[in-house]
């Protein structure tokens, strides 16, 4: 009877596997770069935010970044709405 048990339980446990390596796992490795991308923000970088505006970063701050849409806008947005940063090959 313990065998019939662990067979009935086999294939959640194979769906849970195949959850774990192509859904769960790359998404937090996606998390954790976000994470350090984040930290790694300082003055003069470029960053495109959720919304899809480029700016410059300013002044990074702890919870907030101001950041500088032209020469004369200067807005603090919250460091979960950066989206990404763009690096110097890119256009933008």
């Amino acid at each position: 009877m313990d065998t019939n048990g662990l067979a009935s339980f086999l294939p959640l446990i194979i769906l849970f596997a195949i959850f774990y390596f192509l859904i769960i796992r790359p998404q937090q490795k996606a998390q954790k770069t976000h994470a350090a991308m984040l930290e790694g923000l300082v003055k003069g970088d470029k960053i495109v935010t959720t919304g899809g505006l480029i700016a410059t970063i300013v002044k990074p701050e702890e919870e907030f970044i101001k950041i500088k849409l032209n020469d004369e806008v200067i807005v603090k947005l919250d460091r979960a709405f950066v989206s990404k940063k763009v690096e110097l090959g890119e256009n933008a």
